[in-house]
Formats: structure tokens, C-alpha cells, sequence
């Protein structure tokens, strides 16, 4: 099975349990791997033979920004949904969301829910 990976994406949203972050939003980041055969995308060079990642970024963004979810892991589980039921090919996808900005005391660099589906 081969991997395409989008690194790194960060994506203001609206997730979270408090009213400030509800309210005032705040930077998420995501690490995401898709999964899926592309064994034909290799041998054609063709983009309809693979998973386009430009339209999954699109895909990706939506699931964060359409509605707020109070759990980190709701809204990890609404990119990992949209991308599986958008794209034929994606076998399992791994979805790292990660939370720099979480509202609690102390020195860290993110608080992340990390989940996996597949078909």
C-alpha cells in the first residue's frame, strides 16, 4: 500500500469545549496520511489515477470550518469521513489533529488526537 501525506496543515477553526474558544477560534494543525494503491498513478502519470491533494486540502478545510465540535476527536473523525467517502481509491487514512493552543496551564507544545479509519 502506498502513502500520501499532507504535513503540517494548519487550519483556523472553532472547535473546542470553553466559550473563548467558541467564540474566538483558534489555530489547529494537521498531519494527515492517506492510503491507497498507486500502482496505476505511477505507471500512467495520469492525476485521475491517484488522490488528488489539492482537492483533499479543500476537503480537509471544509470538515474543520463547516460546523464547531467541542472534542478534538469529533472533528478528527468528520476529515477522516469526508476524505473516505470522497475519494474511491483512499483505503485508510490516518488523521493527526493537533491542538497548540488548548486551554490548559503549563508548558507544551500541542495537545493531538490521532485516529485512524478505513474502509
Amino acid at each position: 500500500m502506498d502513502e500520501i501525506y499532507i504535513k503540517g496543515l494548519k487550519i483556523f477553526a472553532f472547535h473546542g469545549v470553553n466559550p473563548e474558544e467558541t467564540e474566538n477560534g483558534q489555530d489547529f494543525i494537521l498531519d494527515i496520511t492517506m492510503y491507497a494503491d498507486l500502482s496505476s498513478a505511477r505507471k500512467s502519470d495520469d492525476l485521475e489515477d491517484t488522490i488528488n491533494y489539492a482537492a483533499a486540502r479543500k476537503i480537509i478545510n471544509a470538515a474543520m470550518t463547516d460546523k464547531p465540535y467541542k472534542l478534538i476527536e469529533r472533528a478528527a473523525d468528520e476529515v477522516a469521513t469526508r476524505l473516505l467517502n470522497s475519494f474511491d481509491k483512499l483505503l485508510k487514512v490516518d488523521i493527526l489533529l493537533k491542538k497548540p493552543n488548548a486551554p490548559m496551564s503549563g508548558v507544551f507544545d500541542y495537545v493531538a488526537v490521532k485516529i485512524t479509519k478505513s474502509r
